[in-house]
């Protein structure tokens, strides 16, 4: 019987030995060079993956010089040229549009097609989470907005303005303002509908506007009151009754007779609704100043505040009373010291009270003579 040593070594002879990382080597040939090879010149090779020249095409490098000349020095440093105005750049004309919703509601939007946009022309713009219909009021090429005023398009020292990111989608077919028409039909009913559910939930606010968004993705109900009120509760009822999102949205007693119009005292339409871009702030001083009547019945508008139109000549008014004596003031004329107790603007007059109670109107530039005089005669 074989001994162990035997089994040994035949078992150590099946073993396979590991393979040697790497290729194998053929073995040399007569002939063959033996040692490393010599380092070969790369610089002048193409780049990996690149393009072969063809026949007749000068070889470029890596960084596209032609190989066997110089590099060219870089260019010289001088004007740099002006950019390309704002909707240059291809051929399609962009425009700065300001678009009119209903309630006189505006916002711009950028516009980019062959042909631009014309006035009292509805368009389909982006919205929030939707797409909305409106009509533009103005259209203006954003190549002429790109500078500041004076500056004669020197894009220069003048960047162009930066474009509204919403942008118009399309111009509206006959159809689309069809269904815009139904929608404003519908905005009675979901009036009527919503102050029922305020009744119902016993909220102080006043339901003045409903506005449908054109793809129905969204309803705006526009409310006054006098303080915040909490509509949450509301807004629930109203999303389950419309089946679509809500927002409520809570104005001023001002924004109110714009949104809605209406006749004012002079016998025309509100000026916040026909052309007054935004509402100031009027105070009781705009009155006073004038020389108005102090009773609220006689100087405020149809929304209850004080008419906007007591901006309109208040700075006409500061203007003149540096020309008049103020009220009150007592100046020495040819009659004597005499008070001043008013003066007439349009007709150009000051009115003035004696010590003895008789009371004259004169001319502003009579005035004038007589203190005058009466100063000289004086001294």
């Amino acid at each position: 019987m074989p001994d162990s040593d035997d089994r040994d070594r035949r078992d150590d002879r099946k073993k396979k030995l590991p393979r040697p990382l790497g290729p194998r080597r053929k073995p040399g040939r007569p002939g063959d060079r033996k040692g490393p090879r010599p380092a070969r010149d790369i610089s002048a090779a193409p780049a990996v993956g690149a393009r072969r020249p063809e026949e007749g095409e000068d070889a470029r490098d890596s960084k596209g010089r032609k190989r066997g000349r110089p590099a060219r020095s870089a260019p010289r440093e001088g004007k740099r040229p002006s950019p390309t105005p704002v909707g240059r750049t291809s051929g399609d004309l962009t425009q700065v549009v300001q678009v009119m919703f209903k309630g006189v509601r505006t916002e711009y939007y950028t516009f980019r097609g062959d042909a631009g946009l014309r006035e009292n022309e509805f368009v389909v713009v982006e919205a929030d989470r939707g797409q909305d219909l409106g009509w533009v009021k103005r259209a203006e090429d954003a190549g002429s907005l790109s500078c500041d005023a004076g500056c004669e398009h020197d894009h220069e020292h003048h960047p162009p303005v930066a474009l509204p990111a919403r942008k118009i989608l399309r111009r509206a077919a006959p159809v689309d303002v069809e269904r815009r028409a139904r929608l404003m039909d519908e905005e009675p009913e979901i009036r009527r509908r919503t102050r029922e559910l305020v009744a119902r939930h016993e909220l102080k606010m006043k339901i003045s506007e409903a506005e449908w968004q054109w793809d129905r993705n969204k309803l705006t109900v526009y409310f006054t009151a006098e303080k915040r009120v909490d509509f949450r509760g509301l807004v629930k009822d109203m999303a389950r009754t419309f089946k679509t999102r809500i927002e409520l949205r809570q104005i001023g007693v001002r924004d109110e007779a714009k949104r809605l119009g209406g006749i004012g005292r002079c016998g025309r339409e509100l000026c916040c609704r026909l052309w007054l871009p935004r509402i100031e702030p009027v105070t009781l001083q705009l009155a006073k100043d004038q020389g108005l009547s102090l009773n609220p019945a006689q100087i405020s508008g149809a929304c209850g505040r004080l008419m906007s139109c007591l901006h309109y000549e208040h700075e006409v008014y500061v203007q003149a009373r540096k020309r008049f004596p103020k009220v009150g003031k007592i100046l020495r004329t040819s009659r004597g010291e005499e008070k001043v107790t008013g003066w007439d603007l349009f007709r150009d007059t000051v009115a003035l009270r004696t010590a003895d109670g008789d009371e004259r109107t004169i001319p502003l530039d009579e005035l004038k003579l007589e203190t005058s005089g009466a100063r000289d005669s004086k001294a």
